[in-house]
């Protein structure tokens, strides 16, 4: 019986220098736009941006969570230091864990409609000092925690992702059929139907507004 030989290896790059060779070297540009504080057009990207992508690590694991209010929700406290609320989520706590393990962070300010990003690298901790706290009022409400994030890294990022995506036209369309949503998750998880992950979702909806803050 003919005997098939073993798959290759794949092409997998495990050192530096072979990085570098594959890549052209960063423009001068590139390399200039990161400074060690927030700028005024980065201060404007952050006071109109909505949502966030907000990125921790340690050994316990990697997080990425999205974190979103009113647009300028994040406060910029001084050109080296924003302050973020921590508003109820699932109560994982996977990044407030990895804070405390590791204060590094990764930030990424997002604004509908606009294709450039402004992105924070930095060093995190977890206040629940009163005036911090008092900063973040909403519907009478203050958030639990407040992130308070010290600048190392600031620069605006490449626009070219949105653009490929289309990310912003193609969100102005209804979802596509067969995107799945809460309650599909749970009913797969539970081994449920399609009913019932109609009728959870419904319910998640509602008690979800009053569930914000």
């Amino acid at each position: 019986m003919l005997k098939l030989a073993d798959p290759p290896e794949p092409d997998f790059i495990t050192t530096v220098e072979e990085l570098d060779s594959l890549y052209d070297d960063p423009q001068d540009g590139a390399i200039r736009k990161q400074t060690d504080h927030i700028v005024g057009p980065g201060r404007a990207i952050i006071a109109s941006s909505p949502f966030i992508l907000f990125a921790t690590a340690s050994d316990n694991g990697v997080d990425c969570s999205p974190k979103g209010d009113a647009p300028g929700f994040v406060q910029v406290l001084d050109d080296r230091t924003i302050l973020i609320p921590d508003r109820p989520g699932n109560n994982r706590l996977d990044g407030l864990r990895n804070i405390i393990a590791n204060p590094k962070v990764g930030i990424i300010f997002i604004v509908p409609g606009v294709n450039i990003t402004y992105r924070i690298n930095g060093t995190a901790k977890i206040s629940t000092a009163p005036d911090l706290l008092d900063r973040f009022l909403v519907r009478n409400k203050r958030p639990r925690s407040v992130i308070v994030v010290s600048v190392e890294e600031a620069y605006p990022h490449c626009p070219k992702a949105f653009v490929r995506s289309d990310l912003w036209a193609s969100g102005s369309k209804p979802a596509p059929d067969g995107v799945p949503n809460s309650g599909t998750f749970v009913a797969y998880r539970e081994g449920r139907d399609q009913a019932f992950a109609e009728e959870y979702e419904a319910d998640y909806q509602s008690r979800l507004k009053d569930r914000l803050y």
